[in-house]
């Protein structure tokens, strides 16, 4: 939401008048000098957005105020040009209303194009919300990163990795936006207050790593030239790819990265396909180079990469995992019910990498049961064992 400052306007009143945390409005207006407001100026409000109301017979903007439980200065702030004794019947006027639900709908399938869609609507009334692309799919979809809080605990999580493992990115969505439902409504989650989490972590989230694959696993083979004939021929003629686990160009994003990876290639496929070709060397597809270069320049304390199905969490590599890394998994085993294991022999994952370059906790973890694609009937049983890992990912 949008207001205009007036003569005499501050940050710090904003804050009062709308309840809501000084830093969410500072971090929401990244390019105005809150020292210097000019009149007129345009300032985000976060968490809120602009309804409309229709004067009544007998309406005032005091009895306004008061029905609609809205502090009445609200009111003048939306409605700079509005003459107090003067309003007429049938009048629209601006009232700003607390968002208090989610906008993100995850159980549902989730496209890139969803994603997309509802990013733009969580940007818009989240503002302090950070955004960056951080490269491009093979056939050119932006591969968006998130960024909230500015805490020196450098927390990071990935989902769809792999394309028939979707389901992981509507999860992250919708526990994106509690987090920032209670970050506005400075509310909690399983008891635990999230604004403090604001100001001791700094999050991000790239919630589809593979959005050909997701788009190929939900829609079908893409219109577009050569990636239709080549996946139709990689699926050997077959219209369904629902078990499609690859990129568009038939390399598994998990097995590129170089933890290992000539390991790897022993038991794997050596061509392209639907799934578990490892590439013809580490790091030869922008999704997983884009994927190493933002975790190069970020330096993440740890990392939790999101793929379905087991309930496991996997978090060690070669020994290289440090004390705390146990500690973690254990209290995120206790949240969810997830069992976890400490190696096994995959390699040349995301995680595995993480762990090796970095000696820091890693955890690959495994959502769900069944057979990948997971039914999406699974998605509120699955969000609710994620909410607990998710939460102790911040405090821990």
């Amino acid at each position: 939401m949008q207001i205009r400052v007036r003569q005499g306007d501050t940050f710090w009143y904003y804050s009062q008048l709308f309840n809501m945390p000084l830093r969410l409005i500072t971090d929401s207006n990244p390019t105005v000098n809150p020292m210097a407001l000019q009149i007129g100026q345009r300032i985000n409000i976060p968490g809120y957005y602009i309804n409309f109301y229709t004067i009544k017979p007998g309406d005032s903007l005091w009895n306004i105020a008061t029905q609609l439980g809205i502090h009445l200065d609200k009111l003048f702030l939306l409605n700079p040009d509005i003459q107090p004794l003067g309003l007429q019947v049938d009048q629209r006027i601006n009232i700003p209303f607390k968002v208090m639900s989610p906008v993100v709908r995850g159980k549902r399938n989730y496209t890139y194009t969803t994603m997309v869609n509802e990013l733009q609507q969580l940007f818009e009334i989240y503002p302090f919300v950070r955004s960056r692309l951080i490269g491009q799919s093979v056939m050119g979809k932006d591969l968006i990163e998130l960024q909230i809080g500015h805490g020196d605990k450098r927390v990071h999580l990935n989902g769809s990795f792999h394309a028939h493992e979707w389901i992981t990115t509507p999860i992250l969505m919708q526990t994106l936006n509690d987090y920032l439902l209670a970050l506005t409504n400075m509310s909690d989650i399983r008891g635990l207050e999230m604004f403090p989490f604001y100001e001791t972590v700094h999050l991000s989230i790239v919630p589809m790593v593979n959005p050909d694959g997701v788009d190929l696993v939900i829609e079908g083979a893409p219109d577009e030239e050569p990636y239709r004939s080549n996946v139709l021929t990689l699926n050997e003629g077959n219209l369904d790819f629902s078990g499609w686990k690859a990129n568009i160009r038939g390399v598994d994003l998990n097995n590129q990265f170089p933890a290992l990876w000539e390991e790897e290639t022993e038991v794997k496929p050596d061509q392209p396909g639907p799934r578990d070709f490892p590439g013809e060397a580490p790091l030869t597809e922008p999704e997983a180079i884009a994927m190493a270069n933002l975790t190069r320049e970020s330096a993440f304390d740890r990392v939790l990469a999101y793929h379905t199905q087991g309930k496991v969490i996997y978090w060690g590599f070669q020994g290289l995992e440090p004390p705390a890394a146990r500690i973690i998994v254990e209290e995120f085993a206790r949240l969810s019910g997830y069992i976890p294991i400490q190696y096994v022999e995959s390699y040349a994952g995301y995680k595995d990498w993480f762990i090796q370059e970095y000696q820091r906790p890693g955890y690959t973890i495994e959502l769900g049961i069944g057979v990948n694609p997971l039914p999406i009937e699974q998605f509120d049983e699955i969000y609710e064992e994620n909410l607990g890992i998710f939460l102790a990912s911040l405090y821990m």
